[in-house]
């Protein structure tokens, strides 16, 4: 069974998304048995247009699925989680937590924010 890194932003719509497709993309290209996913702390009902479209024209396969919310139990059996936003301080007592807070909002420039991802992506990957 694959471990689970769980990727984090407020509205679980643009950013987690976006680096969730990414992760899985270079993990399956590396072969590492690692699988990542998308979460929200305060989900929208929908996944954020400028991500949908970038993701499309990048040819990057993403998980099509509505926002969700991030529940406590996924993160306790995650091997880690990137987050983009706050989180419950509770969350880095169940696993390692990194937070990329800084990436600018994909709706401003989404070419902007997925760089800000991949650079992102890049070194933390290095590590795994």
């Amino acid at each position: 069974m694959k471990q689970t890194i769980i990727f984090i932003c407020e509205h679980g719509a643009a950013k987690s998304v976006i680096a969730a497709a990414y992760f899985n993309k270079i993990a399956q290209e590396k072969n590492l048995d690692l699988q990542a996913i998308a979460r929200g702390t305060h989900p929208d009902a929908e996944l954020a247009q400028p991500a949908i479209n970038g993701l499309l024209q990048d040819g990057v396969i993403f998980d099509k699925q509505k926002p969700t919310l991030i529940l406590e139990a996924e993160v306790a059996n995650s091997k880690a989680i990137v987050s983009f936003c706050d989180l419950p301080k509770n969350y880095s007592d169940l696993t390692s937590i990194e937070n990329w807070g800084d990436v600018p909002p994909v709706s401003v420039d989404y070419e902007k924010a997925r760089n800000a991802i991949l650079d992102y992506l890049n070194q933390y990957m290095e590590k795994l």
